[in-house]
């Protein structure tokens, strides 16, 4: 996906108010051998990127001044109650090194799985994104889960799934994160602890 930017010379809290009021968003790219850079961009079409989920897991191309950058988008301020993109960051990556990167998990077939199209159960996603380490090349926009086989109180773990080919999970510490759990209907669970609860019938 292709970014384009502007160099910006001033910085400071009174140059970006004065940027945002001309419809623009500030920002930086840094990173790599090369000097943090100051930049804006126009701020609706940085806006409408934003709301894109491949803008922010994918390597995107940023031009500024005719020169095209590999980076990654690292953090973006918004305003607190307005429409508005206060500052955004990008950091430069190198096709030799690898980065480390949130990707977001895409769950499918659920609604095929016999947990929900048989027993009316739900599925709970406990992490929506895994972070990863790879070369820029091989950085996947998403991962998939399948979740069409899933049965009643199945848990899915990371090391069901199947990982795009030189990318890597990152666990911090845990061996086996579960990424999705299979939750019983409410009423089914209710019913089922009433049972637990009630004592034998005296003879």
């Amino acid at each position: 996906m292709k970014v384009v930017a502007f160099e910006r010379a001033k910085q400071g809290t009174g140059a970006s108010r004065r940027l945002r009021n001309a419809g623009k968003a500030p920002g930086i790219i840094y990173g790599g051998t090369a000097e943090p850079q100051l930049i804006e961009l126009d701020h609706n079409a940085l806006w409408h990127a934003l709301k894109k989920e491949a803008f922010h897991s994918s390597v995107l191309q940023l031009e500024v001044a005719g020169k095209t950058s590999q980076v990654v988008l690292r953090d973006v301020q918004y305003h607190p109650y307005k429409q508005q993109v206060l500052h955004v960051d990008f950091q430069r990556v190198s096709a030799t090194e690898k980065l480390h990167f949130k990707v977001p998990l895409h769950f499918l077939g659920e609604n095929d799985s016999p947990a929900v199209k048989l027993e009316q159960c739900m599925v709970a996603y406990i992490v929506t994104e895994l972070e990863v380490s790879c070369l820029p090349a091989d950085l996947p926009e998403f991962i998939e889960v399948d979740l069409s086989k899933v049965v009643k109180d199945d848990v899915v773990k990371l090391s069901q799934i199947q990982l795009p080919k030189g990318v890597e999970a990152i666990s911090h510490g845990e061996e086996d994160p579960v990424l999705a759990s299979v939750v019983a209907p409410k009423g089914a669970a209710a019913d089922e602890e009433a049972a637990e609860g009630e004592e034998p019938a005296a003879e």
